[in-house]
Formats: structure tokens, sequence, C-alpha cells
């Protein structure tokens, strides 16, 4: 230590500059064998960080300071190019109040899983004014396709809504089902991601689903869950009052609707 703090003060005395001012000189070749080693493994492990390239390098035998390896590895431009993901970005709209029956459906899925360990989807069919459950189409895969078809099925039944709200899923945002909604003239309604509480009438009901028929089921196939989730829905829309209805059923509640609309037209 004596010997180089005497050699600091020597080299300070030839080139006439304080002691204070004089800095260690790096030698930047003595990292160009890492850099080559390092290089030399990036190419046979390209998704490899410098954290795992600095564990190959000390199985080798060598002896580097994980800090020194993360200055080479940036140096040499080894860093592993990741992709940046891609976020969806919608606008958010005010809050919108149904007034009449078929103004507005809001269609979301919920899953399950039967007694053999399959997993099942529900997909949910629900008027927001009336509170009716359209549909509950059960099965282990539903692609856009089939979203369709059941809407097709239910309008064939009820009508044409004016619009639908749902969430941002693939099968609510392909090609497929964007398509079918201009073909239909129905306005798409995409909540924002990450938002669910923008579809909350469907949110609420899949609340009432889960807690009257799926946990309290144990299904034993997939014929069994359909039988047994078409006999809920029916039991919902005809017997179970509803709290937002004044106690009312659905059923009751759109066939008054009907009623006073009829009496309106007819005065």
């Amino acid at each position: 230590m004596e010997q180089f703090a005497a050699s600091q003060r020597k080299a300070c005395e030839l080139v006439n500059i304080a002691r204070s001012s004089f800095r260690y000189r790096t030698n930047p070749d003595k990292d160009n064998t890492l850099k080559e080693k390092l290089t030399q493994l990036a190419h046979e492990k390209p998704r490899y960080g410098y954290r795992r390239l600095a564990v190959l390098l000390r199985r080798d035998g060598q002896v580097v300071n994980h800090k020194r390896v993360f200055r080479v590895y940036r140096a040499a431009g080894l860093s592993v190019k990741r992709k940046k993901r891609k976020r969806l970005m919608r606008i958010g709209q005010p809050a919108f109040t149904a007034v009449r029956r078929n103004q507005q459906w809001a269609i979301d899925f919920v899953h399950d899983r039967m007694a053999n360990g399959r997993t099942i989807r529900v997909l949910s069919v629900v008027d927001t004014f009336t509170r009716e459950c359209l549909a509950l189409e059960v099965d282990t895969c539903l692609p856009s396709q089939r979203v369709t078809r059941t809407l097709d099925r239910v309008i064939a039944l009820r009508g044409k809504p004016e619009r639908i709200r749902m969430d941002n899923g693939s099968e609510l945002t392909s090609r497929h089902f964007l398509a079918w909604g201009i073909d239909q003239r129905i306005e798409l309604v995409h909540i924002q991601p990450g938002k669910p509480i923008q579809n909350a009438h469907v949110e609420s009901f899949h609340g009432r689903l889960r807690d009257e028929c799926l946990n309290t089921q144990w299904f034993k196939n997939l014929w069994h869950a359909r039988r047994q989730i078409a006999a809920w829905r029916d039991e919902f829309n005809h017997q179970r009052p509803h709290s937002s209805l004044n106690y009312r059923t659905p059923n009751e509640f759109a066939q008054a609707c009907l009623a006073a609309i009829t009496s309106f037209v007819t005065q």
C-alpha cells in the first residue's frame, strides 16, 4: 500500500498536477477476452440475458463479477431484443341506461369445471332493461361463429337489439363478429380493458349464476351441465324475484312494460 502511494506521489510530481486530481486510467483492452467469450455464448444462446450468461461463464471456471459482465454485455450490444407488448386502447364512454326492451343487450362469458376436470364456458346474453336472461349457451369451446349463431337464434325469437355491450375477448373482437355486427346494423360497444364494471349488468348476473347454480351443482358431463343451467335460466326469468324490478320476475316486468306500451298505442 505504501509502495502504491509512493508511486502516485511520483507520478503527480512528474506531470506537475495535484495529487487530489490524479485519477485512475482505464484499460479497455482487459475486457477483450470477456467480450469475445460473451459474444460467443450470446450467439449460441441468443435468448439468454447477461445473468444466465454469467452463470455459464462461472461454469467454465471464470471468476467474473455480474456488474462487469453487465457492462461488457451492454457495450457489446448483446442485449436481448424484447417485443413491446401491444396494449388495447379504448376511449371510455358515458354510462348508458336502457329505457326500453331490446335497446341494449349485454354479453359475456363465465367458466366452470365438470366432474371429469374439463372446463366449460357459458355465454350469457342479458337484456339490460328487463333483466331477462335471453340465452345461456354452454360448451367446452365457444368461438365467434358459435356466438353469432346464438345471437341469431335469440334475434329470430325476440327481435334485434339496437346495441350490444361486451368486453374485449378474442371471440368478441374477431373479424367475423365485427362483420356480423355491421351486417345486422347493431352497434357493438366494447368496454375499456380491465374495467368490467362498465358491463355491470352482466357481471351482476354472473354473480347470481355462479352463486345459485354453478357453485351448488356438480356437473357430471356436458349434457348434465346444459340441462341444469337451462333449468336455472327458466327459474331466473319466471320465478326468481329481482330486487331492482321491485321484486318482480324479469318476465313479469317485461310483460308489464309491453302491456303499458300497447295501452299507450291504442289510446
